[in-house]
């Protein structure tokens, strides 16, 4: 089976909701509804959501200031010319990535094909629908595909089946970095002064770091998460790995560990 870039923009669903008053919205997404405009700054214009992707959503400001931290080239590696947002999501980070124009290809990756109308459609009304390309997949499926074709295989473990990669979309892994903005299992990692990322739902701080590596990656945690966890992921002889909170009006909403490439 081959996984291939998005052609053409995918229907918007029921599930694809623009609410225009608090009435209509559901009463565990009214504070969301509330925060919109930090969202999505063109909330009016449209933008639309999935019930659930309200949860996850990079809020505008933050989304913008990692795109323009986020490093497209250093003194020891080459440029980075493709990032890969591997959980898009309704599109806040990829959008933002666009926006940015630090990259020569921006692909945005989502599972839910409700989620990816919504980024698509949201994306068009930023203007930046032709600057994204996107895949309807499992991200970690992707990753493992790509990293196969870079060594040289697109044998799947264990079932024999082959695994392979859209030509447009087998990248130079020296040249890629990876975003990541997974679900953080809920909104538990509230309650713990320090959040434990091997809790962390589906997918753990293991879990991602092994999917991304060796490649550049950007993991966006949790602002409690626990940094020796993180420390620990350090190949060694890297030295130090940057994290940082991002804030908005004087509360940090996340924190970002930028992993090197190995």
């Amino acid at each position: 089976m081959t996984l291939r870039p998005v052609e053409g923009a995918l229907p918007l669903t029921e599930k694809c909701h623009h609410y225009d008053h608090i009435s209509e919205v559901p009463w565990e997404l009214q504070k969301y509804w509330h925060q919109r405009y930090s969202i999505f700054h063109f909330y009016d214009y449209d933008i639309r959501l999935t019930d659930d992707a309200w949860f996850g959503v990079t809020p505008e400001p933050v989304a913008i200031k990692v795109a323009k931290d986020m490093p497209s080239h250093n003194h020891s590696t080459p440029r980075k010319s493709t990032i890969i947002d591997i959980f898009a999501g309704a599109g806040g980070n990829t959008i933002a990535f666009a926006l940015s124009e630090k990259w020569d290809r921006v692909i945005g990756i989502e599972k839910d094909a409700a989620t990816l109308a919504c980024a698509q459609h949201n994306a068009a009304v930023y203007g930046v629908a032709d600057a994204i390309t996107w895949v309807h997949g499992d991200c970690l499926d992707f990753l493992a595909r790509l990293k196969d074709h870079a060594n040289g295989t697109s044998k799947g473990k264990g079932k024999g089946k082959k695994k392979e990669l859209d030509p447009f979309l087998q990248l130079d892994v020296s040249s890629t970095v990876i975003f990541a903005s997974p679900p953080w299992g809920g909104v538990s990692y509230r309650d713990q002064d320090v959040f434990d990322l091997s809790t962390m739902e589906p997918y753990n701080l293991e879990t991602l770091h092994e999917a991304c590596r060796p490649m550049e990656h950007a993991l966006f945690l949790p602002r409690t998460s626990d940094l020796r966890q993180i420390a620990k992921l350090v190949p060694e002889g890297a030295g130090k790995v940057e994290v940082v909170q991002y804030c908005m009006e004087g509360a940090s909403k996340a924190m970002v560990a930028y992993m090197p490439a190995e």
